[in-house]
């Protein structure tokens, strides 16, 4: 059974230079609550992993703006100029990762797969540094698995179990974070006893604490 606590509960777990995944694309399915406390408790030095770094004002966005990461893993920064400009005056560490590398690296981590090969990115700045192989006559690079020692997921509901339902495309990056790391915090909408197996999407048995939005 998931443990219910409070956000600035789990802001008191990270530690400087943990690693960090938060769900959510542009902050739709990211758990604001949990951003907004590790916003107040101003833990520094964390690596994160995310979608993007949304908007200035929402989500991980604030956590940018307060300057609480050393480095960043995502597929697009454009939505917040704070991110481009750290990493620029080379305050923040950024590696872009084409979308699907990337949530197909999520995917590995929490799979235990220890690698993949993906063509994408061959011939750009994406494959410095990587092994290429041929494979079935074409180059691919190799892509390793993404974990982290967090996963701050989003759903719409949850029960006291820890089981998950998401609503719409806000379940985007969730699911696959829920297996990537070794505490998932999951922020839900709305808290009930027991929910329909059918309307599971995530397990109870990922998910180690809930907070309730707002919470």
């Amino acid at each position: 059974m998931a443990k219910v606590i409070t956000s600035d509960e789990v802001a008191a777990m990270v530690n400087k230079g943990d690693t960090i995944m938060v769900g959510g694309f542009l902050a739709v399915g990211s758990p604001e609550t949990i951003c907004d406390a590790l916003v107040r408790r101003n833990v520094k030095d964390l690596s994160l992993i995310c979608n993007d770094t949304g908007w200035p004002d929402r989500g991980a966005g604030k956590l940018i703006m307060n300057h609480q990461f050393k480095k960043v893993i995502a597929s697009h920064l454009g939505t917040n100029r704070e991110t481009g400009r750290q990493m620029s005056n080379g305050e923040l560490e950024v590696e872009l990762n084409p979308q699907g590398t990337l949530i197909e690296r999520i995917r590995a981590g929490g799979n235990g797969v220890g690698g993949f090969y993906t063509p994408t990115g061959v011939g750009t700045l994406v494959a410095e540094g990587k092994e290429i192989r041929i494979i079935n006559g074409r180059e691919m690079l190799l892509e390793t698995p993404l974990r982290a020692k967090f996963a701050f997921i989003k759903a719409f509901l949850g029960d006291k179990y820890g089981n998950l339902r998401y609503q719409a495309t806000g379940r985007n990056f969730n699911p696959e974070m829920a297996f990537a790391a070794d505490i998932v915090v999951a922020e839900v909408d709305n808290l009930v006893d027991f929910m329909d197996p059918e309307d599971v999407t995530t397990l109870g048995v990922l998910v180690d604490y809930l907070v309730r939005r707002g919470k």
